[in-house]
Protein backbone atom coordinates (compact mmCIF):
# COMPACT_ATOMS: atom_id res chain seq x y z
CA UNK A 1 0.00 0.00 0.00
CA UNK A 2 2.97 2.04 0.15
CA UNK A 3 7.02 2.33 -0.10
CA UNK A 4 8.46 1.58 2.65
CA UNK A 5 10.74 4.57 1.50
CA UNK A 6 9.39 8.06 2.82
CA UNK A 7 6.90 9.96 0.28
CA UNK A 8 8.45 13.24 -1.14
CA UNK A 9 5.48 15.14 0.26
CA UNK A 10 7.49 18.07 1.64
CA UNK A 11 9.33 20.57 -1.01
CA UNK A 12 10.75 24.26 -0.67
CA UNK A 13 8.86 27.00 -0.70
CA UNK A 14 10.86 27.69 -4.13
CA UNK A 15 10.87 24.33 -5.77
CA UNK A 16 6.88 23.91 -5.21
CA UNK A 17 6.08 27.19 -6.41
CA UNK A 18 8.31 27.59 -9.08
CA UNK A 19 7.77 24.18 -10.54
CA UNK A 20 3.59 24.96 -10.41
CA UNK A 21 4.44 28.07 -12.27
CA UNK A 22 2.57 29.93 -9.74
CA UNK A 23 3.56 32.37 -7.10
CA UNK A 24 2.77 31.69 -3.34
CA UNK A 25 0.70 33.71 -1.73
CA UNK A 26 2.92 36.22 -0.21
CA UNK A 27 3.32 36.24 3.51
CA UNK A 28 2.83 39.84 3.85
CA UNK A 29 5.75 42.27 5.84
CA UNK A 30 3.14 42.92 8.46
CA UNK A 31 3.06 39.57 9.44
CA UNK A 32 6.60 38.51 8.76
CA UNK A 33 7.35 41.36 11.66
CA UNK A 34 4.40 39.82 13.93
CA UNK A 35 5.98 35.93 13.18
CA UNK A 36 9.20 37.90 15.16
CA UNK A 37 7.49 40.23 17.46
CA UNK A 38 4.56 37.82 18.71
CA UNK A 39 5.19 35.87 21.84
CA UNK A 40 4.34 32.66 20.05
CA UNK A 41 6.13 30.87 22.62
CA UNK A 42 3.81 32.17 25.43
CA UNK A 43 1.03 31.20 23.50
CA UNK A 44 2.15 28.05 22.57
CA UNK A 45 2.81 27.65 26.33
CA UNK A 46 -0.83 28.35 27.38
CA UNK A 47 -2.61 25.82 25.35
CA UNK A 48 -3.66 23.37 27.90
CA UNK A 49 -1.83 19.78 27.85
CA UNK A 50 1.19 21.15 25.17
CA UNK A 51 5.01 21.48 25.75
CA UNK A 52 7.30 23.04 23.90
CA UNK A 53 10.14 20.59 23.39
CA UNK A 54 12.65 22.94 21.40
CA UNK A 55 12.46 25.91 18.75
CA UNK A 56 14.80 24.30 15.88
CA UNK A 57 16.88 26.84 13.57
CA UNK A 58 16.52 26.30 9.61
CA UNK A 59 13.02 27.66 8.78
CA UNK A 60 12.54 30.01 5.88
CA UNK A 61 12.34 33.62 6.47
CA UNK A 62 9.42 34.94 8.03
CA UNK A 63 8.67 31.41 10.03
CA UNK A 64 9.57 30.14 13.03
CA UNK A 65 10.11 26.26 13.39
CA UNK A 66 9.17 24.27 16.98
CA UNK A 67 9.11 20.90 18.07
CA UNK A 68 5.92 20.36 20.45
CA UNK A 69 4.35 17.49 22.31
CA UNK A 70 0.54 17.17 23.16
CA UNK A 71 -0.68 14.90 25.68
CA UNK A 72 -3.07 12.61 24.07
CA UNK A 73 -5.74 9.86 25.43
CA UNK A 74 -4.39 6.41 24.80
CA UNK A 75 -8.10 5.46 24.35
CA UNK A 76 -10.46 8.39 23.90
CA UNK A 77 -13.65 6.51 25.67
CA UNK A 78 -11.60 5.51 28.12
CA UNK A 79 -10.11 8.24 30.14
CA UNK A 80 -8.48 5.58 32.35
CA UNK A 81 -6.52 4.21 30.02
CA UNK A 82 -3.38 6.53 30.12
CA UNK A 83 -2.13 9.10 28.03
CA UNK A 84 0.77 9.28 25.69
CA UNK A 85 2.67 12.68 24.49
CA UNK A 86 2.21 13.07 20.76
CA UNK A 87 4.90 14.67 18.59
CA UNK A 88 3.98 17.68 16.68
CA UNK A 89 5.82 20.42 14.15
CA UNK A 90 4.76 23.59 14.24
CA UNK A 91 5.55 26.13 11.00
CA UNK A 92 4.83 29.48 12.35
CA UNK A 93 4.20 32.66 10.39
CA UNK A 94 1.37 34.44 12.03
CA UNK A 95 -1.92 33.93 13.50
CA UNK A 96 -4.27 35.14 10.91
CA UNK A 97 -2.84 33.22 8.23
CA UNK A 98 -4.50 29.92 7.38
CA UNK A 99 -3.31 27.15 9.01
CA UNK A 100 -2.28 23.81 7.19
CA UNK A 101 -2.90 20.32 9.03
CA UNK A 102 -0.19 17.52 7.96
CA UNK A 103 -0.71 13.90 8.53
CA UNK A 104 2.33 12.13 8.81
CA UNK A 105 0.95 8.64 8.98
CA UNK A 106 4.05 8.00 10.08
CA UNK A 107 6.90 9.44 12.49
CA UNK A 108 6.98 13.37 12.28
CA UNK A 109 10.36 14.84 10.69
CA UNK A 110 12.10 17.25 12.50
CA UNK A 111 13.64 19.08 8.93
CA UNK A 112 11.12 22.23 8.89
CA UNK A 113 9.80 21.85 5.42
CA UNK A 114 6.53 23.25 3.73
CA UNK A 115 4.06 21.08 1.96
CA UNK A 116 3.07 21.87 -1.62
CA UNK A 117 -0.78 23.85 0.05
CA UNK A 118 1.42 25.49 2.69
CA UNK A 119 3.33 26.71 0.22
CA UNK A 120 0.73 28.25 -2.07
CA UNK A 121 -1.37 29.61 0.53
CA UNK A 122 1.54 31.16 2.83
CA UNK A 123 0.44 29.29 5.66
CA UNK A 124 1.35 28.21 9.09
CA UNK A 125 1.75 24.51 8.77
CA UNK A 126 1.15 21.95 11.80
CA UNK A 127 2.82 18.42 11.40
CA UNK A 128 1.39 15.48 13.18
CA UNK A 129 2.71 12.21 14.04
CA UNK A 130 0.89 9.40 14.12
CA UNK A 131 -0.18 7.62 17.11
CA UNK A 132 2.43 5.17 18.03
CA UNK A 133 5.33 5.78 15.44
CA UNK A 134 8.06 7.10 16.14
CA UNK A 135 7.81 8.80 19.77
CA UNK A 136 4.57 9.04 20.31
CA UNK A 137 3.94 5.64 22.01
CA UNK A 138 2.68 5.54 25.29
CA UNK A 139 5.03 3.50 28.37
CA UNK A 140 2.90 0.14 27.84
CA UNK A 141 2.19 -0.75 23.99
CA UNK A 142 -1.17 -2.00 23.33
CA UNK A 143 -1.77 -1.91 19.59
CA UNK A 144 -5.75 -2.39 20.03
CA UNK A 145 -5.85 1.18 20.34
CA UNK A 146 -4.15 1.67 17.02
CA UNK A 147 -7.50 2.47 15.03
CA UNK A 148 -7.96 4.38 12.44
CA UNK A 149 -10.93 6.47 14.74
CA UNK A 150 -8.24 6.75 17.58
CA UNK A 151 -6.42 8.51 15.20
CA UNK A 152 -8.84 10.98 13.73
CA UNK A 153 -9.79 11.60 17.38
CA UNK A 154 -6.13 11.98 18.06
CA UNK A 155 -6.41 14.62 14.85
CA UNK A 156 -9.60 15.97 16.23
CA UNK A 157 -8.30 17.19 19.47
CA UNK A 158 -5.62 18.76 17.95
CA UNK A 159 -7.66 21.43 15.60
CA UNK A 160 -9.46 22.14 18.27
CA UNK A 161 -6.69 23.37 20.73
CA UNK A 162 -4.53 24.94 18.62
CA UNK A 163 -8.17 26.85 16.51
CA UNK A 164 -7.37 28.99 19.81
CA UNK A 165 -3.97 30.45 18.40
CA UNK A 166 -4.85 29.98 14.76
CA UNK A 167 -8.77 31.13 14.31
CA UNK A 168 -8.83 31.07 10.32
CA UNK A 169 -9.00 28.31 7.73
CA UNK A 170 -7.58 25.08 7.78
CA UNK A 171 -6.67 22.94 5.26
CA UNK A 172 -5.60 19.24 6.08
CA UNK A 173 -3.01 17.49 4.06
CA UNK A 174 -0.59 13.99 3.30
CA UNK A 175 0.25 11.70 0.97
CA UNK A 176 0.31 8.08 0.82
CA UNK A 177 -0.64 6.80 4.70
CA UNK A 178 -0.46 10.29 5.51
CA UNK A 179 -3.45 11.64 2.99
CA UNK A 180 -5.48 8.18 4.12
CA UNK A 181 -5.36 9.71 7.65
CA UNK A 182 -6.05 13.04 6.44
CA UNK A 183 -9.08 10.96 4.61
CA UNK A 184 -10.27 9.18 8.15
CA UNK A 185 -10.11 12.45 10.19
CA UNK A 186 -12.45 13.99 7.93
CA UNK A 187 -14.79 10.82 7.82
CA UNK A 188 -15.27 11.32 11.57
CA UNK A 189 -14.81 15.01 11.82
CA UNK A 190 -15.96 16.22 8.92
CA UNK A 191 -16.34 19.89 10.19
CA UNK A 192 -12.72 20.55 11.56
CA UNK A 193 -11.07 21.50 8.45
CA UNK A 194 -12.24 23.98 5.44
CA UNK A 195 -11.04 21.04 2.66
CA UNK A 196 -8.38 18.50 2.06
CA UNK A 197 -5.66 17.80 -0.46
CA UNK A 198 -4.84 13.95 -0.22
CA UNK A 199 -2.09 12.93 -2.48
CA UNK A 200 -1.33 9.23 -3.46
CA UNK A 201 -4.44 8.04 -1.31
CA UNK A 202 -4.86 4.60 -1.83
CA UNK A 203 -8.44 2.81 -1.07
CA UNK A 204 -8.40 -0.96 -0.41
CA UNK A 205 -12.05 -1.27 0.07
CA UNK A 206 -12.16 -5.43 0.24
CA UNK A 207 -9.05 -6.62 1.38
CA UNK A 208 -10.17 -9.96 0.01
CA UNK A 209 -10.60 -8.77 -3.38
CA UNK A 210 -7.48 -7.55 -4.71
CA UNK A 211 -7.58 -8.25 -8.46
CA UNK A 212 -7.12 -4.59 -9.11
CA UNK A 213 -3.81 -4.34 -8.21
CA UNK A 214 -2.91 -7.58 -10.01
CA UNK A 215 -4.55 -6.52 -13.26
CA UNK A 216 -2.67 -2.79 -12.59
CA UNK A 217 1.00 -4.28 -12.68
CA UNK A 218 -0.14 -6.67 -15.40
CA UNK A 219 -0.98 -3.71 -17.46
CA UNK A 220 0.79 -0.88 -16.25
CA UNK A 221 3.67 0.87 -18.71
CA UNK A 222 5.24 -0.82 -21.25
CA UNK A 223 5.41 -4.52 -22.04
CA UNK A 224 9.00 -4.74 -22.16
CA UNK A 225 8.94 -2.67 -18.72
CA UNK A 226 7.06 -5.67 -17.59
CA UNK A 227 8.41 -8.43 -18.96
CA UNK A 228 12.10 -6.92 -17.98
CA UNK A 229 10.99 -6.61 -14.20
CA UNK A 230 8.94 -10.14 -14.48
CA UNK A 231 12.92 -11.71 -16.10
CA UNK A 232 14.82 -10.07 -13.55
CA UNK A 233 12.20 -11.28 -10.49
CA UNK A 234 12.86 -14.81 -12.16
CA UNK A 235 16.95 -14.71 -12.33
CA UNK A 236 17.31 -13.45 -8.61
CA UNK A 237 15.18 -16.44 -7.69
CA UNK A 238 17.23 -18.44 -10.04
CA UNK A 239 20.19 -17.57 -7.90
CA UNK A 240 18.77 -17.16 -4.38
CA UNK A 241 21.29 -18.77 -2.90
CA UNK A 242 24.00 -16.73 -3.67
CA UNK A 243 22.05 -13.42 -2.60
CA UNK A 244 20.91 -14.95 0.68
CA UNK A 245 24.46 -15.58 1.46
CA UNK A 246 24.94 -11.82 0.08
CA UNK A 247 22.52 -10.58 2.20
CA UNK A 248 22.91 -12.42 5.65
CA UNK A 249 27.22 -11.03 5.03
CA UNK A 250 25.79 -7.66 5.30
CA UNK A 251 23.52 -8.58 8.17
CA UNK A 252 26.29 -9.84 10.19
CA UNK A 253 28.63 -7.13 9.14
CA UNK A 254 25.65 -4.42 10.32
CA UNK A 255 24.66 -6.73 13.91
CA UNK A 256 21.25 -7.29 11.77
CA UNK A 257 18.82 -9.78 12.62
CA UNK A 258 15.85 -11.37 10.42
CA UNK A 259 13.42 -12.27 13.89
CA UNK A 260 10.53 -10.59 12.83
CA UNK A 261 10.13 -12.04 9.01
CA UNK A 262 11.78 -15.33 10.13
CA UNK A 263 15.02 -15.57 7.86
CA UNK A 264 16.94 -13.95 4.89
CA UNK A 265 15.55 -16.31 2.63
CA UNK A 266 12.48 -15.08 3.37
CA UNK A 267 13.08 -11.54 3.53
CA UNK A 268 14.72 -12.17 0.37
CA UNK A 269 11.77 -13.46 -1.31
CA UNK A 270 9.23 -11.20 0.45
CA UNK A 271 11.50 -8.37 -1.46
CA UNK A 272 11.53 -10.07 -4.70
CA UNK A 273 7.61 -9.83 -4.79
CA UNK A 274 7.60 -6.42 -4.30
CA UNK A 275 10.41 -5.59 -6.99
CA UNK A 276 7.42 -4.83 -9.53
CA UNK A 277 5.13 -2.88 -6.93
CA UNK A 278 8.07 -0.79 -5.22
CA UNK A 279 9.65 -0.04 -9.24
CA UNK A 280 6.25 1.35 -10.63
CA UNK A 281 5.51 3.35 -7.22
CA UNK A 282 8.94 5.10 -7.50
CA UNK A 283 10.05 4.68 -11.34
CA UNK A 284 8.96 5.22 -14.66
CA UNK A 285 9.03 3.42 -17.68
CA UNK A 286 11.98 5.13 -18.87
CA UNK A 287 14.02 3.41 -15.28
CA UNK A 288 13.28 0.02 -17.60
CA UNK A 289 16.42 0.15 -19.53
CA UNK A 290 18.29 -0.19 -16.09
CA UNK A 291 16.58 -3.47 -14.85
CA UNK A 292 19.46 -5.86 -14.80
CA UNK A 293 18.95 -8.62 -17.78
CA UNK A 294 18.84 -12.57 -17.64
CA UNK A 295 23.09 -11.73 -18.40
CA UNK A 296 23.49 -9.39 -15.63
CA UNK A 297 26.00 -10.63 -13.18
CA UNK A 298 24.91 -11.67 -9.51
CA UNK A 299 26.56 -8.24 -8.02
CA UNK A 300 24.40 -6.23 -10.63
CA UNK A 301 21.19 -8.19 -9.34
CA UNK A 302 21.72 -7.50 -5.64
CA UNK A 303 22.96 -4.25 -6.15
CA UNK A 304 19.17 -3.41 -8.07
CA UNK A 305 17.10 -4.87 -5.82
CA UNK A 306 18.72 -3.69 -3.23
CA UNK A 307 18.10 0.11 -3.94
CA UNK A 308 14.50 -0.81 -6.18
CA UNK A 309 12.98 -3.31 -2.74
CA UNK A 310 14.91 -1.31 0.06
CA UNK A 311 16.32 -4.46 1.40
CA UNK A 312 17.42 -2.99 5.04
CA UNK A 313 13.72 -1.92 6.11
CA UNK A 314 12.95 -6.75 6.36
CA UNK A 315 15.72 -6.77 8.76
CA UNK A 316 14.76 -5.78 12.26
CA UNK A 317 16.10 -2.54 13.42
CA UNK A 318 14.47 -0.99 10.46
CA UNK A 319 11.39 -3.65 10.39
CA UNK A 320 10.68 -2.95 14.06
CA UNK A 321 9.95 0.42 13.50
CA UNK A 322 7.35 -0.32 11.55
CA UNK A 323 5.14 -3.00 13.27
CA UNK A 324 2.62 -0.63 14.16
CA UNK A 325 2.20 0.49 10.14
CA UNK A 326 2.08 -3.80 9.43
CA UNK A 327 -0.56 -3.94 12.44
CA UNK A 328 -2.62 -1.25 10.83
CA UNK A 329 -2.79 -3.23 7.53
CA UNK A 330 -3.38 -6.52 8.46
CA UNK A 331 -6.26 -5.13 11.08
CA UNK A 332 -7.95 -2.18 9.25
CA UNK A 333 -6.58 -0.43 5.96
CA UNK A 334 -6.00 -4.10 4.11
CA UNK A 335 -2.73 -4.86 1.65
CA UNK A 336 -2.40 -6.15 -1.81
CA UNK A 337 -1.56 -8.92 -4.19
CA UNK A 338 0.91 -9.46 -6.86
CA UNK A 339 1.31 -11.27 -9.98
CA UNK A 340 3.09 -14.48 -9.28
CA UNK A 341 2.58 -16.95 -11.77
CA UNK A 342 5.39 -16.18 -13.80
CA UNK A 343 7.49 -17.15 -11.20
CA UNK A 344 5.71 -20.65 -10.25
CA UNK A 345 8.05 -23.20 -9.05
CA UNK A 346 10.43 -20.87 -7.49
CA UNK A 347 8.32 -19.60 -4.15
CA UNK A 348 8.97 -21.24 -0.97
CA UNK A 349 6.84 -19.11 1.46
CA UNK A 350 3.06 -18.91 0.81
CA UNK A 351 1.40 -15.53 1.30
CA UNK A 352 4.89 -13.88 1.99
CA UNK A 353 3.56 -10.48 1.75
CA UNK A 354 1.02 -11.01 4.02
CA UNK A 355 1.02 -8.26 6.97
CA UNK A 356 0.77 -10.88 9.45
CA UNK A 357 4.65 -11.58 8.78
CA UNK A 358 6.05 -8.33 9.85
CA UNK A 359 4.19 -8.30 13.32
CA UNK A 360 5.44 -10.68 16.01
CA UNK A 361 2.76 -13.64 16.49
CA UNK A 362 2.89 -12.39 20.43
CA UNK A 363 0.82 -9.40 19.20
CA UNK A 364 -2.57 -10.65 18.17
CA UNK A 365 -4.37 -8.97 14.82
CA UNK A 366 -7.99 -9.68 13.77
CA UNK A 367 -9.14 -8.06 10.44
CA UNK A 368 -11.95 -5.55 10.83
CA UNK A 369 -13.54 -6.24 7.62
CA UNK A 370 -16.11 -3.10 8.36
CA UNK A 371 -13.66 -0.58 8.55
CA UNK A 372 -12.88 0.42 5.01
CA UNK A 373 -15.94 -0.23 3.02
CA UNK A 374 -17.57 2.36 5.86
CA UNK A 375 -14.69 5.21 4.77
CA UNK A 376 -15.59 3.96 1.04
CA UNK A 377 -18.97 4.88 1.19
CA UNK A 378 -18.45 8.08 2.84
CA UNK A 379 -16.20 9.17 0.27
CA UNK A 380 -18.62 8.44 -2.12
CA UNK A 381 -21.78 9.92 -0.44
CA UNK A 382 -20.64 12.49 1.72
CA UNK A 383 -17.70 13.64 1.20
CA UNK A 384 -16.68 17.33 0.09
CA UNK A 385 -13.86 19.70 -0.31
CA UNK A 386 -11.51 17.30 -0.64
CA UNK A 387 -9.17 16.60 -3.78
CA UNK A 388 -7.38 13.30 -4.63
CA UNK A 389 -4.31 13.87 -6.70
CA UNK A 390 -2.54 10.87 -8.05
CA UNK A 391 -0.53 9.72 -10.77
CA UNK A 392 -1.29 7.02 -13.10
CA UNK A 393 1.43 4.71 -13.16
CA UNK A 394 1.04 4.75 -9.57
CA UNK A 395 -0.11 1.10 -8.41
CA UNK A 396 -0.94 2.29 -4.72
CA UNK A 397 -3.91 3.68 -6.05
CA UNK A 398 -4.89 0.85 -8.73
CA UNK A 399 -8.07 1.17 -6.84
CA UNK A 400 -8.53 4.87 -5.34
CA UNK A 401 -10.88 6.93 -4.00
CA UNK A 402 -14.73 7.64 -5.88
CA UNK A 403 -16.39 10.90 -4.30
CA UNK A 404 -19.62 11.50 -5.75
CA UNK A 405 -20.20 15.48 -4.64
CA UNK A 406 -19.21 18.12 -7.15
CA UNK A 407 -16.44 19.53 -4.62
CA UNK A 408 -14.99 16.61 -4.26
CA UNK A 409 -12.65 15.75 -6.87
CA UNK A 410 -9.78 13.10 -8.28
CA UNK A 411 -7.40 14.41 -10.75
CA UNK A 412 -4.58 12.87 -12.56
CA UNK A 413 -0.96 12.92 -13.71
CA UNK A 414 -0.35 11.02 -16.55
CA UNK A 415 2.24 9.11 -16.19
CA UNK A 416 3.13 10.38 -12.63
CA UNK A 417 4.15 7.88 -10.01
CA UNK A 418 3.85 8.05 -5.96
CA UNK A 419 5.56 11.32 -5.59
CA UNK A 420 2.97 13.48 -7.67
CA UNK A 421 2.24 16.97 -6.79
CA UNK A 422 -0.22 19.87 -7.66
CA UNK A 423 2.30 21.04 -10.02
CA UNK A 424 2.61 18.00 -11.61
CA UNK A 425 -1.16 18.19 -12.66
CA UNK A 426 -1.77 19.58 -16.50
CA UNK A 427 -2.01 23.15 -16.95
CA UNK A 428 -5.75 23.20 -16.47
CA UNK A 429 -6.07 20.49 -13.73
CA UNK A 430 -3.51 22.53 -12.10
CA UNK A 431 -5.46 25.81 -11.76
CA UNK A 432 -8.73 23.90 -10.90
CA UNK A 433 -6.62 22.39 -7.90
CA UNK A 434 -4.92 25.79 -7.14
CA UNK A 435 -8.44 27.57 -7.19
CA UNK A 436 -10.28 25.29 -4.96
CA UNK A 437 -7.45 25.21 -2.44
CA UNK A 438 -7.58 29.10 -2.66
CA UNK A 439 -11.74 29.10 -2.25
CA UNK A 440 -11.29 26.83 0.44
CA UNK A 441 -8.72 29.00 2.31
CA UNK A 442 -10.72 32.11 2.37
CA UNK A 443 -13.90 30.36 4.25
CA UNK A 444 -15.94 30.72 0.69
CA UNK A 445 -16.91 27.29 1.27
CA UNK A 446 -19.55 27.95 4.05
CA UNK A 447 -22.11 29.17 1.09
CA UNK A 448 -24.24 25.77 0.14
CA UNK A 449 -24.62 22.24 1.39
CA UNK A 450 -22.64 21.00 4.75
CA UNK A 451 -20.58 17.85 4.67
CA UNK A 452 -22.37 15.12 7.58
Amino acid sequence: MRTLTRRRLLTSAASAASAAGLAAVPVRAADRNRAGADDVVDALRALPGLRVIEERPGAEPGYRFFVLGLRQPVDHNDPGAGTFEQRLTLLHTAADRPTVLFSTGYEVSLTPRRTEPAVLLGSNQLGVEHRFFGTSRPAALDLTHLTIRQAADDHHRVVRLFRRLYPGAWISTGGSKGGMASVYHRRFHPHDVDGTVAYSAPNNVDDREDSAYVRFLEHVGTAAARDALKTAQRQMLLRRTYLVARYEAWAAATSDTFRIVGSADKALEIAVLRVPFMFWQNRTAADANAVPGPDASTDALYAWLEETAALPVYADSTARNYIPYWYQLGTQMGYLDVPTDHLDGLLHYPDAIEPRNFVPRDIPMHFDAKAMPDIDRWVRRRASRLLFVNGTQDPSVAEPFRPGRRDARVLWVPGGNHHVTIADLSPADRAEAVTALRHWATGARRQGVQDG
